[in-house]
């Protein structure tokens, strides 16, 4: 039992994907109960009790953590804690009327901009002022790609509240102007490479 609980412990102390939803821990001195990969502090080894599932915790007289949320079903958007916020920025960037600014961006998400940056670096994504960016220039490509719409248009319609700022962005991104651009395109089209046999 006791190189069990030693296991059990190595898996709290480097915060063990493999153990979450199968895990529970609690510890005798706060009264609470949380899953493996909890940010929180580790608590001494003894003073650690071990639990199948969160209701066992409860059922034991224990509260459910604040940060990691054990209580919750796994895979639902509490569980996932903060990378559901991540997910929900991406979503939010993905629409044309995204927030122009990552202190809009973060206000709406109801997080700070410095939090939700700490939130990007950790889930692996690239910093939400640069995905903001790739997101309204590779809207503007598609529609520049596929409609005949005045550039002005296009700029807006991307998420741009200004022409000067969309044609700057593009070019620094393309090289060329986005009227350059779309007429490369069209060019492209025009010309098949090889005639049909």
């Amino acid at each position: 039992m006791t190189e069990d609980r030693h296991i059990l412990y190595e898996a709290l102390l480097h915060r063990d994907e493999r153990y979450d939803g199968k895990l529970f821990f609690a510890v005798t001195t706060t009264g609470i109960y949380c899953r493996p990969i909890c940010p929180a502090p580790k608590p001494k080894p003894q003073n650690v009790l071990y639990f199948a599932s969160a209701e066992d915790a409860q059922t034991a007289g224990f509260r459910a953590c604040k940060r990691c949320r054990p209580e919750t079903r796994p895979g639902s958007p509490a569980w996932e804690g903060s990378k559901t916020t991540v997910v929900r920025a991406l979503r939010l960037m993905a629409t044309g009327d995204a927030p122009e600014t990552l202190a809009e961006l973060a206000d709406k998400l109801g997080v700070t901009d410095r939090h939700l940056r700490r939130l990007f670096a950790t889930h692996g994504e690239e910093s939400p002022v640069k995905k903001a960016q790739e997101n309204r220039l590779s809207l503007a490509r598609v529609l520049l790609a596929t409609s005949d719409a005045p550039i002005a248009d296009v700029a807006f319609s991307a998420g741009y509240k200004s022409l000067r700022r969309f044609n700057e962005a593009f070019k620094a991104a393309e090289g060329i102007s986005p009227t350059a651009w779309r007429n490369s395109q069209s060019n492209n089209d025009k010309d098949p490479g090889h005639d049909s046999p």
